[in-house]
Parts: structure tokens; sequence; C-alpha cells
């Protein structure tokens, strides 16, 4: 009885001693795979933090941004037209205003042709219509808005005043340069960001001149062909060209020159005159179209050049240099049109 007593405590205590050392030896596989376990946990965490950072992170564009470039424009308001009949009376045919077709002449026809070219004057009496300042449903009524709007709107084609036969087409941008010039950028003072200038901080700001029709436009040319035609017996004045004149000035103001802008072909715009209206100071009621206007010769002008004697094709003031000589030289060449047209005749 002893002894079986004793060999169950040893096989108690054998088996005891086993099962210690198999967990000895599973533990340490435990610990390495919570190791591994571990560190995967670590890097999915670290990926979706990096993932969640790259959201957050706002991404910054490191391409420069383009600065809009401002160019010359003479800013041209479209015409705001009445809604309700502005007129005691209603005025419909000034709109179905047409001119009338020129009459033709036969080349064989036209036994005298000279040209001549006239400088027109606004600040004339005869000439104020030019710089009426009212607007209408058309539009501003200065004769050069006139022209600018049927150059703008009207699909007129403008010529450079390089010459004055009509060969270089300009656009209105060309136009708009040479009445306001190019834009001009300036330092000047960042009030923004140095408020008192104890910093002397400086940004760039962008120069546009405006466009004062009253001041720049104050004279134009006026290009015409007389023709006397011996099958009517009548002496003809067709217009073929008008040009604005821009007045330049010096420094402290004063008057430098005059230089033309640009040419535009009269025939082509002798539709658009035809609806414009011309002030008339003595009836309001009884005006007449600038086409009109020009075929009844109703402006004051002077002869600044002719084909008259001209070989070298200059003008007047060129071989005349003092002003009034050269008003009386253009008054010349007008009597001397006047009396081909009188010689002919027998009384």
């Amino acid at each position: 009885m002893r002894n079986r007593l004793i060999k169950l405590g040893m096989l108690v205590a054998l088996v005891a001693f086993v099962s210690t050392a198999v967990d000895a030896q599973t533990k340490p596989n435990r610990k390495k795979a919570v190791r591994k376990t571990t560190a995967k946990k670590t890097n999915s965490n670290r990926t979706n933090n990096s993932a969640n950072n790259a959201a957050i992170t706002p991404v910054v564009d490191t391409v420069p941004k383009a600065v809009a470039k401002v160019e010359a424009d003479l800013k041209i308001e479209p015409p705001k037209k009445s809604l309700r009949n502005d007129n005691a009376i209603e005025r419909n045919l000034v709109k179905e205003r047409l001119p009338l077709a020129y009459e033709h002449i036969r080349e064989d026809d036209a036994v005298y042709v000279q040209r001549v070219w006239r400088e027109l004057d606004v600040h004339e009496k005869m000439n104020l219509p030019f710089v009426y300042k009212a607007d209408g449903d058309l539009g501003n009524q200065r004769f050069i808005m006139i022209l600018l709007n049927a150059i703008k709107n009207d699909s007129i084609t403008a010529f450079s005043p390089i010459d004055d036969r009509f060969t270089t087409p300009m656009s209105f941008k060309e136009i708009s340069e040479k009445f306001v010039g190019t834009p001009k950028v300036i330092q000047v003072p960042d009030l923004a960001s140095d408020p008192d200038g104890s910093k002397g901080l400086m940004r760039d700001t962008t120069i546009v001149e405006e466009f004062d029709a009253d001041k720049s436009v104050e004279r134009y040319w006026i290009k015409e062909d007389v023709i006397f035609d011996k099958e009517s017996s009548r002496l003809f004045t067709r217009i073929l060209g008008i040009a604005p004149l821009k007045t330049i000035y010096n420094d402290d103001g004063s008057f430098r020159d005059v230089t033309p802008v640009f040419w535009v072909y009269y025939p082509d715009l002798r539709p658009t005159f035809a609806k414009y209206e011309v002030y008339n100071g003595r009836n309001f009621g009884g005006k007449v179209s600038w086409e009109e206007l020009f075929e009844s010769r109703m402006f004051s002008s002077r002869i600044i050049k002719s084909t008259i004697n001209n070989p070298n094709d200059l003008f007047i003031k060129s071989f005349v240099k003092d002003p009034i000589l050269a008003l009386l030289e253009g008054e010349n060449v007008k009597e001397k049109i006047f009396n081909y047209e009188q010689d002919l005749w027998s009384y």
C-alpha cells in the first residue's frame, strides 16, 4: 500500500513536470505571434494616418496665375433706347430713310476732274452740330461717336491713315490705341500692406487714359472729287472719304498739331448717315440727316490740298507757311474750279 502511494506521487510529479515543459515551449511562439500582429496593426495605422494627412493637407498650386492684360478701349456704351415715344409725333420716317442713288456719270462725259482735300473745324459756328452732345435712341449725337458706332456695330471698315486711298483696313482695337494710347504700368505706394508708408512697399498699377471726344477730335479731313459732266452740263462734287483728326497737345497743355486717326469710305457710310439726324438750333423738328448735310454742302471748310498745279502732291501749308496766305491759296483753288465752269458758258 505504501509502495503504491509512492508510485502515484512520482507519477503526478512527472505529469506536472511535463506540463511545465510544454508550457515553456509554447509561450515564446505566442509572444512572437502577438508581436507580429502588433506590428501589422501599427503598419496599417501608419498607412491610414498617411492617407488621412494627405486628404487633409491642401494641394498647393505652384503654377503662377496669368495676369489679365489691360487693353486700350474707348468704352462706347450701347445706346439706351427710350421705352416710350420720346416725341410728340411719331417719327418713323427716319428709321426707313435711305440715301438716293448717285446720278451716273459716264467716263467719257467727265471732261474735267479735280481732287481736293478740305479741313473742317468743329468750332466754327456752321459746324457746331458736329459736337452736339445729346443722346438719342441711336446713341450719342456727336459726329465722332456716330463714326465710331458705325465702325464698331455696323461693320463699316476703317482704313489706316498711312495713305488716303483706303488700302489698309484697321481694327477697332487699333483705333482705340491711337485715341487713348497703350495702357501704362507704374509703381504706386501699397497702402493696403503699408498704410503709413514706413516700409516703402510699392505695387504695380495700370493707367488707361479716358477718351474725351470734345478735346480729342476737333477737326476732320474730307477728300472729294469735283467733276464736270458735259452730258448734263453740271459740276458735281462727290465725297470719297472722311478722316477724324486727333488733337495733339504739349506737356503744358498747349496745342501742337493734328494727325489723322483713320479714314472711312464715305459711300459706305451713306446708309448709316441717312438714319442719323443733324441738330437744328432754329427748328428742332426740322432736322435733316447727316447724308443730306454732306450732299447739300451745309458745312464750312477750307481747302488744304488739291491736284491743281501740284505735281509734288504737297499740302498747301508745305509751300505756304503763313496761315493767312495758306487760307487765301485755298480760296484761289476754289475760284479756279468755279471759273472753269463759268468760262464754258457764253452770254
